[in-house]
């Protein structure tokens, strides 16, 4: 995480996270739920789209605390960075899914738990190795 990252970079970040999420999970929730492939695509691009627009807002929002704090961005900070982010995600997320799948909140908070299951490592990872790549890529750059 870094807080010199342009807006342009940030959506760059977003939309990449969004996109291998949207790989992974569509076949896997229909399979996981046994609805048609379209439907749970459908649900995933939804949620995707929110999730987007909250990764946006919330990464810029948490890289500025940790500036303004001047905490290092270390392995604890990253675990407190995902948690807060699927925190987040899960309070707004789950009215959208009892509404599009037509369950009851209880069931789309049930579905959401299973999905954070997979969404807490997988935002750890992501934003780690896009730090890690962006990093050698910066540094590579200034060498030349």
């Amino acid at each position: 995480m870094s807080a010199n990252k342009s807006i342009t970079e940030r959506i760059f970040q977003a939309i990449g996270f969004e996109l291998l999420a949207i790989l992974i999970c569509t076949p896997l929730l229909a399979w996981i739920m046994k609805k048609p492939m379209l439907e749970m695509g459908m649900v995933t691009i939804l949620i995707a789209g929110l999730a987007l627009a909250w990764n946006v807002v919330f990464n810029g929002m948490f890289d500025r605390l940790l500036k303004r704090l001047a905490i290092a961005h270390n392995a604890w900070v990253r675990v407190v960075h995902a948690l807060l982010f699927e925190g987040g995600l899960v309070a707004l997320g789950v009215p959208l899914i009892a509404w599009w799948l037509n369950v009851s909140l209880w069931q789309a908070f049930l579905l959401d738990i299973g999905v954070l299951l997979f969404f807490l490592p997988y935002t750890y990872v992501y934003h780690w190795v896009y730090d890690v790549v962006r990093e050698r890529m910066l540094v590579t750059r200034e060498v030349c």
